[in-house]
């Protein structure tokens, strides 16, 4: 027979393992129900930035071409900036700009293929050779595909 105290012992040590497996179930719980609340709140912020998003995004694009057509170095730094700063405020309301650069390949999902080029490279088959005018995605949605210039495959006179 064991002894009294080893047995209240025993049954302590017992306890104190069940009580840390439900302490641990309960913070994986919270950790999880954290996680979704702010997955949930992200996700409201960018439904409810929308509005706010496309009108920085046309913004964007008028900042970018005045600087563009800027008469002085000292203007088109100044266009610059603005257009970094609104960049920031996109990206800060889940937005990402869409600027595909040459031979990235063509997503028909972010961009559109606004004018097609000939190649007789296989390898650049379908691939982006200018960018006309970035895109803009908040999260998976694609607000406005990327406007490109996609490289086609020349086709011979055989085929």
């Amino acid at each position: 027979m064991t002894d009294p105290v080893e047995q209240t012992l025993a049954q302590l040590a017992e306890r104190v393992e069940d009580l840390t497996r439900v302490v641990t179930r309960q913070a994986a719980t919270l950790d999880r129900l954290a996680d979704e609340a702010k997955e949930r709140d992200r996700r409201d912020r960018a439904g409810a930035d929308l509005p706010l998003v496309v009108e920085l995004f046309a913004l964007h694009g008028d900042t970018s071409a005045c600087a563009a057509t800027a008469e002085s170095e000292r203007e088109r730094a100044a266009f610059d900036a603005v257009t970094t700063r609104i960049e920031r405020l996109l990206t800060g309301r889940g937005a990402t700009l869409l600027t595909p650069g040459p031979g990235t390949a063509f997503d028909s999902l972010t961009m559109e293929a606004t004018d097609v080029v000939s190649t007789t490279d296989p390898s650049e088959d379908r691939t982006v050779d200018a960018l006309i005018a970035p895109g803009l995605t908040v999260g998976t949605r694609s607000l406005r595909p990327a406007s490109v210039v996609v490289r086609q495959l020349a086709k011979s006179e055989s085929d």
